[in-house]
């Protein structure tokens, strides 16, 4: 058995015990191992090699192996191999090797990592949604846009041509004014309401954006709706201004010549065969409407396209049905590029000149105009397919 000398014991205290006869005679098989007093704490392993001094700083394993400095920081395997210093910061494995971090959180750190990842995948989840909702927000803003810009282009033909019309007018009222007497003057008085109405004069004395009426045109009469006419599906108010639609047909004389029997339309009681004519309705509470005028004889029995206005060669009308407005006649629609819905929608017609045109009274914006050779006297016509609409003086 060799003596393993410590660095802080002499070689005269290992003579000492040779010369007493302390040296083991190692024959087939181990024998203990040799007390050395050195500070009164030899170890000695378990196949009785000397290990070294040890005073609490040096750990012994199992097969007898120095372990190192032991400072109870230290932890030892199995077998005895030097694991290093583990201050709560790493785990040992049954080998004695080092398996890694260990702060006791072996489970808290996989717990840890599950929610990093939930957290990574909540966030990709968060910024996809904001880029999907960027991405319909800049569809819509571009929609609008869109329409805003047909919007101006329809309001530029329009004023385009009432340049035109106010630049003939001038001429004309120049011409007038210079080579009537008074007495012609007098008498081309009706004539001059009647050429001013559509370019708009007017109204308590103030120059107006182009389609107000004054009271010398003969729209100042009142507009009734004639019950007669009207489809099972509406009703009338007692004042003849309100109609109201219904799901449901109510009982009434079907066989009347003058009523609409399928689709939701109605007549004005009166027709208008000259002049310039005006009239306003409330259209804020529906979505699903039509107005427009017609000759007496639009067709008014059975539930073919032929009945519905617009679909017709006998009327012509602005219809909106949910976010889509449109121009009806003959069965050709043409879209109106509208950025929002009106509140009022205003009907004017100037029989002679052969116009009909749709426009916004709070905002004096023309939706819409159509040029039309009427052949015969028209009436204002309705229709009306969701909640209701009402004529407004």
């Amino acid at each position: 058995m060799a003596l393993l000398t410590p660095p802080d014991v002499t070689s005269p205290a290992l003579e000492s015990l040779r010369e007493a006869g302390s040296e083991p005679v190692v024959s087939g098989q181990e024998v203990d191992a040799l007390w050395v007093p050195v500070m009164g704490v030899a170890l000695w392993g378990v196949n009785g090699d000397i290990l070294c001094p040890c005073d609490g700083d040096d750990p012994v394993g199992v097969s007898g192996a120095i372990l190192g400095p032991c400072d109870g920081c230290g932890p030892v395997g199995v077998n005895g191999a030097i694991l290093g210093p583990c201050d709560g910061d790493d785990s040992v494995g049954i080998s004695g090797t080092i398996l890694g971090p260990c702060d006791g959180g072996g489970p808290m750190g996989s717990a840890a990592s599950a929610a990093r990842e939930l957290v990574i995948q909540r966030l990709l989840f968060v910024g996809k949604a904001c880029e999907n909702e960027e991405q319909q927000l800049l569809e819509r803003v571009h929609a609008e846009e869109e329409r805003a810009h047909q919007s101006i282009l329809t309001q530029q033909v329009h004023w385009t041509e009432a340049l035109h019309k106010l630049g003939a007018l001038r001429t004309y009222l120049v011409d007038m004014i210079t080579n009537l007497d008074d007495q012609g003057l007098v008498r081309a008085e009706q004539e001059i309401f009647e050429s001013t109405a559509l370019l708009g004069i007017l109204r308590e004395g103030e120059l107006t954006c182009g389609v107000s009426v004054t009271s010398g045109v003969s729209s100042s009469q009142e507009i009734h709706i004639d019950e007669k006419t009207l489809s099972p599906h509406l009703s009338l108010s007692e004042d003849k201004r309100t109609l109201t639609f219904s799901p449901k047909k109510a009982k009434v004389d079907l066989d009347c010549p003058e009523r609409f029997d399928h689709w939701p339309n109605a007549l004005a009681t009166a027709a208008f065969h000259s002049g310039v004519c005006a009239w306003k309705v409330g259209v804020e509470q529906s979505c699903a409407y039509k107005l427009g005028v017609c000759y007496s004889s639009v067709p008014r029995k059975g539930s073919a396209n032929e009945g519905r206005l617009g679909f017709n060669a006998a009327s012509w009308v602005f219809s909106r049905y949910d976010k889509e407005f449109r121009f009806l006649h003959a069965g050709q629609p043409q879209p109106v590029e509208l950025i929002k819905a009106p509140a009022q929608l205003g009907v004017l017609l100037d029989f002679a000149g052969g116009e009909v045109l749709f426009y916004d009274p709070d905002s004096c914006a023309i939706l819409f105009s159509h040029r039309e050779t009427f052949s015969e006297p028209v009436y204002p016509v309705f229709a009306v397919a969701h909640q209701s609409i009402s004529l407004v003086q």
